[in-house]
């Protein structure tokens, strides 16, 4: 059963628009979540808004919003003060421009939708301008407000329909500069780059997300399952980390074997297969002659 729309309104490229439906493309539905409880009479617990200096219940008409000015210190912002600054949508994703793929930074993304048209009435609009954005290999650059905020938003092809990512401002990325500047640069010899690359090429895959495997949700719902079937639950031994160090072209040479022995012990089936096919076809004609 799909999910209820998060948002409802028009796609507008200049003066052709259509009506969509915008649909979270993320869920975190199916991870494991846990309740505080009383663990005398395995009632839930209920959270209480207590004062910070006093130690009092607030109660709800008591409750406001303050923004600090310096530690300790607040100015209260009223409601309709919020109200006042709040951007009132008009339900349209404005398209402003049409980028490279390739020029979006991925730390701008943040939340995907999956935008579908609403009705039959502006398929041939959407499914326009959901082609040529194909055509072109183009994203979309829009504008939508969602929750009272305005937000960036690219727009791209995915199959039948359209994927909408919101994008983070500039001012919530961290600058790359303060982590990165103080790193060193060691020199590398030409031989360990080779033996990397090596142990790259050994690893060499496709992006496939079906093979991600969430261990830890495994594990806590195998651990629910436990305790509520009541069988006990023992911890699992940690394996210990070995604290002897070794040169990185040692290490890289071990890495390299390993791949290796691992590869030909995978291979080992299939030969020995080989081998005794191969032998059962030498030895047929011999039986042949011996029969006769």
């Amino acid at each position: 059963m799909a999910a209820r729309a998060y948002w409802k309104g028009s796609l507008k490229l200049s003066l052709v628009s259509c009506p969509v439906l915008l649909y979270p493309a993320s869920t975190s539905v199916e991870k494991t979540r846990f309740h505080m409880i009383n663990k005398e009479t395995g009632h839930r617990l209920k959270q209480q808004m207590v004062d910070a200096e006093t130690g009092d219940v607030v109660e709800g008409d008591q409750k406001g919003r303050g923004y600090e000015l310096k530690k300790g210190e607040y100015v209260e912002i009223e409601p309709e003060e919020l109200d006042a600054v709040a951007i009132e949508s008009n339900h349209t994703i404005d398209i402003d421009a049409f980028v490279p793929r390739a020029e979006i930074d991925r730390r701008y993304l943040n939340h995907p939708y999956y935008i579908a048209p609403d009705g039959k009435s502006g398929i041939d609009a959407y499914a326009v301008i959901r082609d040529a954005m194909k055509d072109q290999d183009r994203v979309a650059l829009a504008r939508i407000v969602l929750t009272s905020r305005e937000h960036v938003i690219a727009i791209e092809p995915l199959g039948k329909g359209l994927l909408g990512t919101t994008l983070r401002y500039p001012y919530e990325l961290r600058d790359e500069d303060e982590y990165f500047d103080g790193i060193k640069s060691p020199k590398i010899t030409k031989d360990m780059v080779e033996l990397a690359s090596h142990i790259l090429n050994t690893k060499a895959a496709h992006f496939d997300p079906a093979k991600f495997k969430d261990e830890y949700e495994d594990a806590l719902k195998a651990l629910v399952k436990r305790k509520a079937s009541g069988k006990p639950v023992k911890a699992a031994e940690r394996e210990e980390r070995p604290d002897n160090v070794i040169s990185l072209m040692d290490a890289l040479k071990q890495s390299l074997k390993g791949k290796a022995v691992a590869k030909r012990q995978a291979a080992a089936p299939a030969r020995r297969t080989a081998l005794r096919a191969t032998k059962k076809v030498r030895r047929t004609p011999a039986r042949g002659r011996r029969a006769g």
